[in-house]
């Protein structure tokens, strides 16, 4: 299959472009930048030069495609809801010229800000009048009902051997700068975590065989609670590791304020039994615990 990705050199993407390269796919990267045109070509990716805001390249890069799975986002949470709506424009430029094809459409979401508190199934909507910046979910499945096959994958904190952990990669910088690594109240809240290459196989699988309308949870660890992973950013930067209240959140989180204590653990049963997908790979707290993992 001929696979157009978006975010096909970054974190998840690149896993991703060479497990679908693995399994006898053609991958045509989306590049940005002449750094990542060279990574994307040294994957055995052919090159597609464009944006998120250029969206005539998008329609280009999806015409031309037997599929399409949509990783790329702008990571700036100062500019969380603008960053949302190019995200939106994106998926429904590329949406509209899969209409009426019955072609694969993955956009990427999140198991977070759905229902805090409660274990999140994949049957799980999102509520449409909700606070969720980033409505690529929404976006994405209103073309099941116009002849696209589309589909959502939900992230979890994705971590793998590269120094990056979601927004925990951001915990880090902020524990760095503040010097001392903080939790709030009892630091129970729970994060879901996924490995990035059981995500990069996630994704190939939905590809192949995922539902239309479908949502699917590239989750291996369903919660792990907030004070593990500070302790071990704490013990990483040798920095204190202190509890803070909730009204200090935002001094201290500063733009992921809006994630600091919430709970957000969420399932991959249903994903696992529908798709025949089964995490392999080390967990979150065995995997960033590991010497030296935040210093590549």
């Amino acid at each position: 299959m001929r696979v157009f990705v978006t975010g096909a050199a970054g974190f998840i993407g690149a896993a991703t472009t060479r497990e679908l390269i693995a399994n006898g796919h053609q991958v045509v990267g989306l590049a940005r930048s002449d750094a990542n045109a060279a990574a994307l070509k040294a994957a055995g990716a052919e090159v597609h030069r464009g944006s998120l805001e250029d969206l005539d390249s998008l329609r280009e890069g999806a015409k031309e495609a037997d599929g399409v799975i949509h990783l790329a986002f702008i990571h700036d949470f100062t500019k969380f809801a603008e960053n949302g709506q190019i995200d939106k424009r994106a998926i429904e430029a590329m949406g509209d010229v899969l209409e009426g094809t019955n072609k694969p459409f993955i956009v990427t979401s999140g198991t977070g800000l759905i229902a805090p508190g409660v274990l999140i199934t994949e049957d799980m909507r999102r509520d449409a009048g909700g606070f969720a910046p980033r409505v690529s979910e929404e976006a994405g499945l209103a073309y099941a009902s116009r002849g696209v096959r589309a589909m959502a994958i939900r992230l979890p904190q994705v971590h793998g051997a590269e120094g990056k952990a979601g927004f925990i990669t951001y915990l880090l910088d902020g524990a760095r700068q503040k010097g001392a690594a903080a939790y709030i109240g009892d630091g129970a809240e729970r994060w879901a975590a996924g490995h990035r290459l059981d995500v990069a196989r996630l994704y190939r699988l939905a590809l192949e065989k995922g539902a239309v309308d479908g949502i699917y949870h590239a989750v291996g660890d369903e919660g792990v609670p907030m004070r593990q992973i500070i302790e071990v950013i704490g013990r990483a930067l040798s920095v204190p590791v202190v509890s803070i209240k909730q009204e200090e959140a935002g001094d201290y989180y500063g733009p992921l304020a809006m994630f600091a204590g919430l709970d957000m653990p969420a399932s991959s049963a249903l994903t696992q039994k529908r798709l025949d997908w089964k995490p392999t790979q080390i967990g979150l707290i065995a995997d960033i615990g590991q010497p030296n993992y935040f210093e590549s």
